[in-house]
């Protein structure tokens, strides 16, 4: 069974930063495309940043500019780097992963069947 772990959510002012971290025992960080998803209160999960296993990422317009996705193949750990944070990042934030030979282009939450189980982060102005 595949689980993906996040971790380095939190409680911050408008303005500040966080690193999210996700890793896996049975996913291979590399190995097809992982993408970063997010879920504030009352509304729908959001597509907002996606990587390749060659290390090429594309970003959602909310979040362009401020949010870093990353991967680190020697420590097995995908990152997002979010900056400059507003209190409409409020949200449940996801690691998520293809399974591979389906490993095109995409925010869409259903083309990602693994899942960790979240990691908060909340803005305060």
């Amino acid at each position: 069974q595949v689980q993906l772990v996040e971790s380095g959510g939190g409680s911050v002012q408008a303005g500040g930063s966080l690193r999210l971290s996700c890793t896996s025992s049975r996913y291979r960080i590399n190995s097809c495309r992982m993408a970063w998803f997010r879920q504030a209160p009352g509304k729908e999960r959001e597509g907002i940043a996606q990587i390749n296993r060659f290390g090429s990422a594309t970003y959602a317009d909310s979040v362009k500019g401020r949010f870093t996705i990353s991967q680190d193949n020697a420590k097995k750990i995908l990152y997002l780097q979010i900056n400059d944070l507003k209190s409409e990042d409020t949200a449940m934030y996801y690691c998520t992963g293809r399974r591979a030979p389906d490993c095109g282009p995409s925010l869409v939450y259903y083309d990602y069947p693994y899942w960790g189980e979240g990691t908060q982060v909340t803005v305060s102005s």
